[in-house]
């Protein structure tokens, strides 16, 4: 089988992103590579999730053929290439021998059979569509907010919530959370089912910038999304996700507008001399100034000042400077609100002009 380098590679790394280096199963750490006519397939899975994607280009001299290789050292050896290089695949004896130009490489391979694959599972779901680039930039707003190993696992990915012609993306690790929310005209069925974290990192990685349609299919386990060639089918978690709109302050009375342009350097800045393990910040607010003050346990301390306009009561809260960069670094828009009440409660960061997103984070002494 003849093919060019980008035509394999492209679709290679597009399933192998959720391959496991190191796996108990030897053959989850290979993708399955299957051939028809002038078609070519590729799978790969880790158990909880499963991308299948195809090469776009035509084949040549290709029978009809299934088998396993190390995914890895498979998209080693193409990025390794020339660009423009045609490679031929010739399979045989447990074997797979990789050809271009004067190169050749010959790796080892598992047969396809005992490939473990996923299936949707039978059964009610709720469908909906919407636009790739929209889907990415729902996921932009909220992913940073999932926990990382965290023993309460239902923390540990995405809320997708269905009804009401609406769709909700919440993650929360429970100092801080993320929501959105996205008009979906004529999606009445109610779904509220939680994407695992690693689902949510490979489509954010997967989605592009384009129009094109992602098709959503939500069942009560499993969800699959299909986009441009790629079929991502993923377990979800199963659990209970925490009352968020109970979370989100409703009548906070301390309210300032801010402008990204200035707000984030100077928290940048600030973030420079805090404690490497606490990273902590005071947000101390009085009329017309809000000052950024950080210090560490070697007696530093960086002091940053911005005019606001702000008259109230006076404020000296703490939070953590990596919860506050996180917002600021996927918010689009120049001008955030943020609405503080006291100092033991949490702040509320939205965009003016709509409720559509969301941004609480708890305090902390600092």
């Amino acid at each position: 089988m003849k093919i060019e380098r980008e035509q394999l590679l492209r679709p290679l790394q597009s399933v192998s992103g959720i391959v496991e280096k190191r796996h108990t199963l030897p053959i989850l750490s290979n993708v399955l590579i299957e051939t028809e006519g002038d078609a070519l397939t590729l799978l790969a899975t880790d158990i909880e999730i499963q991308i299948r994607t195809r090469s776009t280009g035509s084949i040549s001299g290709a029978q009809p053929a299934a088998l396993t290789v190390a995914a890895r050292k498979l998209q080693d050896i193409l990025r390794a290439l020339p660009e423009g290089q045609e490679v031929s695949l010739d399979a045989d004896d447990r074997k797979l021998t990789v050809r271009a130009g004067k190169s050749r490489f010959t790796l080892q391979t598992l047969p396809a059979q005992d490939y473990p694959r996923m299936q949707l599972a039978d059964g009610e779901t709720v469908k909906l569509s919407l636009s790739q680039k929209k889907l990415k930039r729902l996921l932009s707003l909220v992913q940073y907010s999932m926990a990382q190993q965290d023993i309460r696992y239902y923390l540990n990915g995405l809320l997708l919530s269905v009804g009401n012609e609406e769709l909700r993306l919440v993650a929360t690790d429970g100092h801080r959370l993320a929501y959105v929310s996205e008009a979906m005209p004529g999606v009445t069925d109610k779904l509220d089912v939680i994407l695992p974290r690693k689902t949510v990192l490979e489509l954010a990685r997967q989605l592009a910038d384009i129009d094109d349609p992602v098709d959503i299919e939500l069942g009560s386990n499993q969800a699959r999304l299909r986009f441009g060639a790629v079929e991502l089918i993923t377990k979800l978690i199963d659990g209970k996700f925490p009352d968020y709109e109970r979370v989100i302050p409703k009548d906070h009375p301390k309210e300032l507008m801010l402008q990204r342009s200035t707000f984030l350097p100077a928290l940048q800045r600030a973030a420079i001399l805090t404690n490497e393990k606490f990273k902590g910040v005071r947000v101390v607010l009085s009329a017309g100034t809000l000052k950024l003050i950080s210090s560490n346990a070697e007696q530093e301390e960086a002091v940053e000042e911005l005019e606001v306009d702000y008259d109230g009561d006076g404020l000296d809260i703490g939070f953590n400077v990596s919860y506050l960069l996180d917002v600021l670094n996927n918010v689009g828009g120049d001008t955030l609100s943020l609405k503080l009440n006291d100092g033991n409660s949490s702040a509320l960061i939205t965009l003016p002009g709509t409720d559509a997103f969301k941004y609480v984070v708890m305090p902390m002494r600092v």
